[in-house]
Formats: structure tokens, C-alpha cells, sequence
């Protein structure tokens, strides 16, 4: 069903479509709002979920990792500092293998306080073990989270969807609502594995002590896991096409759009892609400039963007960053440097702190870009 409404509520409203067992809630801007319509549907009788208020965003974290290791599906959400006061749980609940699903509304982090947009606090926690995909829409911020819960659950890792604070979660969109009994058909109840959860007729330990012997297997398998996951996350996100989108080249990794052999690719995530693919109508720019969207940043697909990259040969590359590793670079701009020869990639960082970005802003990068102007690294907003 198409339905013209606010993100949060498009998310809500697919979550109760996930059919979750515990939604864990702490309030904080911007993700507010989807935990607050998951309490109306509570309160309303539309979901018959377990809904716990907690006193901080550490318990709500703590709360679905016990109910997911006891063999729940669980939700939550959240952002910001609250986000990072979650950090040594959502270590855990990798290190434990443990499918939890959560959003993440992505927002600056202080000081100075800030409430507005950007992907620090996300960025932040790319390395504590979670798969993160990162949404252009409302759309496809709500079709991540029926996918999400599929690869987690498959694959016994936990999965971040994030979506850009205000610029999504508070914009009214229409957006396809899915049928339940096609969600129900895609998304099975979890199926639990002995051994993998809490149960006092088998009983496991989960996230106890280890040797140094041991641990270092452990990350490494966790690592290999999570490289190994690309080919169930590519699996699901074909079937989902299949059974609700039915578009061509589909996938969960990345999406190019413009012209076959443009003098320059722009590279970016999340909302920003909106403004960034306005430059694809501009008439003197259109047979010059791709863009080049990416949905999942971990596992980060490696092989997909060189691949695209070798096919369409572009000059220049600008990686267009709304986080920052402070006293390094662009945090997406270093994973593509990896990639690419010394001097081709250039890194844009904007909209740091809900700071504007116009199809002014693109096309100057553009021409910076194709002039070759662009510093290695450069703070932009002019």
C-alpha cells in the first residue's frame, strides 16, 4: 500500500511488519518518533511485541542483546551520543553473534552539541562488528529493515540501517508499505539452532572469558563472517526484488548512474545522493559526471566498486563525506583510496552538522573536480 507519510512512520510501520518479539526504547532526536509509534501500536493492540521503556540507551542495548540471545527478535533505535553510549554493548552483541536489528538516525555528535545531520556517529562505530547499510530514502530505508532482519538471522551477525536524521526520518515521502503476507513469506519467524541460544535444557555460554589463544580466532572469524555475509546479502536482496520490486541490476551494494565513460564518478552515501544526482539533468555536465551510489559500507564491497570503476574509467573520482576521521580524512574517502591510484581520489566533507547542501554545492565540486582543482582533502561548504 502506498502511503504519503513522515520516515519514522514508514519505519514503524515496517518494523511491525518484521513481526519483532522485544522492541527495546530510549528516546532521543532525531529516532524518536519510530519508537513512539511502535508504542501506539502496542498501546493500540496492532502488535503484540514486548515494549520496554529503559532508563538509558546502554539498557535498551543491553535489553535486546539478552532477548536476542535468548532467541527473540528485538528492535531498537537510536543516535548520536546515544549511539555511542550504546558502543560497548553493540561490541558484544557481535562478539555473540547475536541477529539484533537496529536504525541508527544518524546525527553529528558533540561538542558542540549539535541535533542536526550528519554520519559521525554511524561512522563511528564501523568497526565494532556490524553489517551497515546506509538508506538514499525513505523507501529504501524501510525496505533495509525487512532485509536486515532476513541476512541477520541467516547469518548470525547484527545489522545497523541508517538513515539520515530530519533530512529522512522527519520528511513525508510516499512510501510503499508491504503486504504482510509477502513479508510473512519472505521473512519467516527466526529459526532457532540449538546451541546458538539461551536454553536451560541446553545450556551455552555466551560472550565468556577467553584465552589469548582463543580470541584472536574469534575476531578473525568475525571478520571472515562478515566478508563471507556479501553472498547472503546479494542471495536475499535478489529474492527480495523478485517478490516486491522487480527492478533490473538490483543488489545491496552498489548503484551507478550516468553516463558510460564520464570524465568524473561522484562517490557518496545516504540522503546526500538526492542532491548529488541532480547533476546528471545539468545539460553541459550530464555526458561528464557519474554518480556512484554505495548501500553497504560492512562488509565494504571492495570488489563490486573497483569492478565498476575498472568498467567506466573515469578521470577523476570525488568522494563527497559527511564524516570525518579527525586528523586523517573522509572516512568513505579512505575506503576508496584503498582502491584506487595515488591522485585520482579527491574528498569533499559537507554537511556536517544539518550545514546545507545544494545543487550549487555538487556542481562546484564538479567543476573543481574536472579542473583539477580539488584538494586531497577539503572541509566544503562555500
Amino acid at each position: 500500500m502506498l502511503k504519503f507519510m513522515e520516515g519514522s512512520r514508514a519505519i514503524a510501520e515496517t518494523v511491525k511488519l518484521c513481526r519483532p518479539d522485544v522492541v527495546a526504547a530510549y528516546p532521543i532526536t532525531p529516532q524518536t518518533h519510530i519508537l513512539e509509534n511502535l508504542a501506539e501500536f502496542k498501546a493500540e493492540g496492532q502488535a503484540n511485541f514486548e515494549y520496554l521503556k529503559t532508563e538509558s540507551e546502554m539498557a535498551a542495548a543491553s535489553a535486546v542483546l539478552g532477548a536476542s540471545a535468548a532467541g527473540a527478535r528485538v528492535y531498537t533505535a537510536s543516535a548520536s551520543q546515544g549511539l555511542l553510549l550504546m558502543t560497548e554493548v553493540l561490541f558484544n552483541i557481535a562478539g555473540m553473534r547475536l541477529p539484533v536489528v537496529m536504525t541508527c538516525a544518524n546525527r553529528a555528535v558533540s561538542a558542540p552539541i549539535n541535533i542536526w545531520n550528519d554520519e559521525q556517529d554511524a561512522m563511528t562505530l564501523r568497526d565494532a562488528g556490524w553489517m551497515m547499510f546506509f538508506a538514499e530514502d525513505n523507501q529504501e530505508a524501510a525496505d533495509l529493515h525487512i532485509l536486515s532482519y532476513k541476512i541477520a538471522e541467516a547469518t548470525n551477525l547484527p545489522v545497523m540501517v541508517c538513515m539520515d536524521g530530519f533530512s529522512l526520518t522527519h520528511t513525508f515521502e510516499p512510501v510503499e508499505i508491504r503486504d504482510q503476507k509477502l513479508v510473512d513469506k519472505f521473512l519467516p519467524r527466526r529459526k532457532l539452532i540449538s546451541g546458538q541460544y539461551l536454553n536451560p535444557q541446553n545450556p551455552i555460554t555466551l560472550g565468556g572469558i577467553s584465552s589469548p589463544e582463543n580470541y584472536m580466532p574469534a575476531r578473525e572469524k568475525l571478520h571472515q563472517d562478515l566478508i563471507d555475509s556479501k553472498k547472503m546479502i546479494q542471495k536475499f536482496f535478489t529474492e527480495f526484488n523478485k517478490l516486491f520490486i522487480k527492478r533490473k541490476n538490483y543488489n545491496g551494494f552498489i548503484e551507478y548512474s550516468g553516463p558510460r565513460n564520464p570524465k568524473l564518478m561522484i562517490i557518496a552515501m545516504g540522503s546526500v545522493l538526492g542532491t548529488a544526482k541532480t547533476i546528471l539533468n545539468k545539460e553541459k555536465l550530464s555526458d561528464k559526471v557519474g554518480v556512484l551510489k554505495i548501500k553497504c559500507f560492512r562488509p565494504f564491497p571492495d570488489a563490486e566498486i573497483s569492478k565498476i570503476i575498472l568498467s567506466i574509467r573515469p578521470k577523476h573520482i570525488a568522494v563527497v563525506d559527511r564524516a570525518v576521521s579527525l586528523g586523517q580524512g573522509g572516512i568513505l574517502a579512505g575506503e576508496i583510496k584503498n582502491l584506487c591510484p595515488i591522485g585520482m581520489v579527491s574528498n569533499f566533507i559537507v554537511g556536517l552538522g544539518g550545514r546545507d547542501i545544494t545543487p550549487e554545492h555538487i556542481e562546484k565540486i564538479v567543476k573543481l573536480s574536472l579542473n583539477d582543482k580539488a584538494c586531497t582533502t577539503r572541509f566544503y561548504d562555500k
